[in-house]
C-alpha cells in the first residue's frame, strides 16, 4: 500500500496545539524519542537505519547487489525491527504513532491505489502466479523496477515511491507515490497502464477494470504465494461467508490523503464516512457474478458488509465528540489478530489480542513484545470505510476503466482539500443520523445514486457533493476540475457505470458477460 506523504522522521516539526478538547500535540515523535522505542538497542547504527526505513515506508532489506539499477528487495510487510523490546509500548506510543502523521497544509500529496484483474486473452480465464511472475520479471528487466521476494517467489516491484503489488487473487495493484497535484496522478496511472500493457499485451494478458470478477467463480482463482494471505484464507470462514470473495474476487480504487492536524484528521473522517455511500454509488462497477447480474450494483461494497464485522464498516465512533487519535487507537486494540512476522515468516495470531501482545502474553510468541512495525502491521488488517493510519484511506469505490481512476482521487481531492468545500460537506451531514449512514451503507450497493434520502434521491445530495468537489478543485489552483469530468454524466443522469453494464448485458451483449472484458480492457 502507498501512503500519502512520508518524511524523514527529523524533518517532523512541532505543529501548534490546537484548542481541542482531546487534542493529541501533533509533532509526536521528537528527536531520539520520535519512535518512543524503549528498551536495550543493538547499536545506534541500527536504531538510526531501522527509523529511517520506517519513516519512508521501506519496509525491507537489500539482499543482494544491484545489477545494473534493479535490485532484490526481501519481503513486504516489514521486516523485523533491529530493537530488542524489553519494555512494553503503551498506549500512548500507538497514539504518537498515529499523530506523527500530521503535516503543513503544504506537504499534503495526494496518494493513489488501484487493482485490476488479469487474464487470458484468449480464453478469458485468470492467470495463475507463473505467469504473473513472468509479467514482473518483464516489468522489472524492461522498465527498471526493483523485485520484491518473499522466500523464492516475487511478489511485487518497487520503483521510487511507487509500488506494485498483488492482492490475494492475482489483482495487480499499483501503489501510487505521494504527488502533488491530479495531473501527476492521472500521468502516473498512464504511465503504469502503458508498461503492463507493453509488457502483457506480448504474454496475451490483458487487464480488466471492475470491481468483483464477472465470470471467475471461487475455485477457478489461484491464490498468490504469500504468507499472509494463507493466514487470511484459513481464517475468513469463521469470521463472515463473503471474505473469500472479497479476497479473491473484488478490485478497488482508493485515494490516501493526509491531514495537518488531529482537528483536521477529525473532520476529515467525519467528511469522508459520512459520504463515502456517495462514492459508492457514483462508482458502483460490480454489476456480475459467475456470469450473471447479482442483484447489485456494487457487490464488492456488498461483500465488504459480511466479511469480518470486527474490522470493517462505518465507524460510529468517529462522531463522538470524543473521538481523536486516542479512540481510534481504543478501536484497533479491540480488533482481532492476523499475524505477527517474525524470522522472514508469518506467525499465526488469528483472533488473538494486541493488548495481550503489549503485555508480552501473546499465545503464539509469549514473553515477545511488539514493536511499532507490528502496530504498523495490525492497521493494515483493519478495513472500515476510511481508514487511518498516518494518512486517511478513502476506501469505498468499485475499481474501474483508467479515467474514473482518475476521477476518484479528484472527488475526495475537491472535496477534503478544500477548507470551504469541507466544511460545506460538514454542514450538510451534520445532522444525518447515524441510523441514516448506515441505511446508505447498507442500500448504496443494490439501488445506487436511486436510493431514497430523506425527502428525495442520494442523486439529488450526489449533485450537491459533486459541485463542492469542483468548486475545491478549483479553488486549488491547478485546472484540476476536468478529471471529474467522467462522474459528472453519472451524477446528472443518476445511471451509475453499473446500470449501463447491464444494459449492455440484457441488450446488445446477448446476455453474456464475456463483452465486459472488452468493454472494460485497459
Amino acid at each position: 500500500m502507498s501512503i500519502a506523504s512520508r518524511l524523514h522522521l527529523n524533518q517532523i516539526h512541532r505543529s501548534e496545539m490546537l484548542n481541542y478538547s482531546s487534542g493529541v500535540e501533533c509533532n509526536a515523535i521528537l528527536k531520539e524519542r520520535q519512535l518512543k522505542v524503549r528498551g536495550n538497542l543493538l547499536g545506534l547504527g541500527d536504531l538510526v537505519r531501522n527509523a529511517e526505513r520506517r519513516s519512508k515506508r521501506l519496509h525491507f532489506n537489500v539482499v543482494g547487489p544491484r545489477r545494473g539499477q534493479r535490485m532484490v528487495v526481501a519481503a513486504s510487510p516489514p521486516t523485523e525491527d533491529a530493537v530488542v523490546m524489553t519494555e512494553p509500548l503503551t498506549k500512548e506510543d500507538l497514539v504518537q504513532y498515529l499523530a506523527s502523521g500530521c503535516k503543513p497544509k503544504e506537504q499534503w500529496r495526494i496518494g493513489t491505489e488501484h487493482e485490476k484483474f488479469g487474464f487470458e486473452v484468449a480464453t478469458l480465464r485468470p492467470i495463475k502466479y507463473e505467469q504473473i511472475a513472468d509479467l514482473l520479471n518483464g516489468l522489472a528487466e524492461r522498465f527498471d523496477w526493483d523485485k520484491i521476494m518473499e522466500g523464492d517467489y516475487v511478489i511485487g516491484l518497487k520503483q521510487g515511491k511507487q509500488s506494485i503489488s498483488l492482492e490475494p487473487g492475482g489483482q495487480f495493484e499499483l501503489s501510487g507515490a505521494p504527488l502533488e497535484t491530479l495531473h501527476q496522478t492521472c500521468a502516473e496511472v498512464n504511465s503504469h497502464l502503458y508498461q503492463v500493457k507493453a509488457v502483457a499485451e506480448e504474454m496475451g494478458i490483458g487487464f480488466l477494470g471492475i470491481g468483483f470478477q464477472p465470470k471467475w467463480g471461487r475455485k477457478d482463482i489461484p491464490i498468490m504465494p504469500k504468507g499472509r494471505y494463507e493466514i487470511m484464507r484459513n481464517y475468513m470462514p469463521k469470521v463472515g461467508s463473503l471474505g473469500l470473495d472479497m479476497m479473491l474476487r473484488t478490485c478497488t480504487v482508493q485515494v490516501n490523503l493526509d491531514f495537518s492536524s488531529e482537528l483536521d484528521m477529525l473532520r476529515k473522517c467525519r467528511a469522508g464516512l459520512a459520504l463515502q455511500p456517495i462514492a459508492t454509488a457514483v462508482f458502483a462497477n460490480s454489476p456480475f457474478t459467475e456470469g450473471k447480474p447479482n442483484g447489485y450494483l456494487s457487490m464488492r461494497s456488498h461483500v465488504w458488509t459480511d466479511t469480518d464485522n470486527n474490522r470493517t464498516g462505518m465507524l460510529p465512533f468517529v462522531f463522538d465528540d470524543s473521538f481523536g487519535f486516542e479512540k481510534y487507537v481504543e478501536y484497533a486494540l479491540g480488533v482481532p489478530m492476523y499475524f505477527v512476522y517474525r524470522n522472514k515468516k508469518y506467525i499465526d495470531c488469528t483472533g488473538m489480542s494486541f493488548r495481550d501482545f503489549m503485555e508480552g502474553k501473546l499465545p503464539s510468541i509469549p514473553g515477545e513484545l511488539p514493536t511499532l512495525n507490528d502496530w504498523e502491521n495490525h492497521l493494515t488488517t483493519i478495513f472500515p470505510e476510511v481508514r487511518l493510519k498516518r494518512y486517511l484511506e478513502m476506501r469505498g469505490a468499485d475499481g474501474g476503466p483508467w479515467r474514473r481512476l482518475c476521477a476518484l482521487p479528484a472527488f475526495w481531492v475537491g472535496l477534503l482539500y478544500d477548507e470551504v468545500s469541507l466544511q460545506n460537506v460538514l454542514d450538510m451531514t451534520s445532522d444525518w443520523t447515524e441510523q441514516e449512514r448506515q441505511m446508505l451503507r447498507r442500500k448504496v450497493p443494490v439501488t445506487g445514486l436511486k436510493t431514497p434520502f430523506r425527502d428525495g434521491l442520494l442523486r439529488h445530495v450526489a449533485e450537491e457533493v459533486l459541485k463542492l468537489a469542483k468548486d475545491g478543485l478549483e479553488r486549488r489552483g491547478y485546472k484540476e476540475a476536468g478529471f471529474l469530468k467522467e462522474v459528472t454524466e453519472v451524477v446528472s443522469t443518476g445511471v451509475t457505470p453499473a446500470e449501463k453494464l447491464l444494459e449492455l448485458y440484457h441488450g446488445k451483449w446477448g446476455c453474456s458477460v464475456d463483452p465486459v472484458f472488452e468493454e472494460l480492457l485497459y
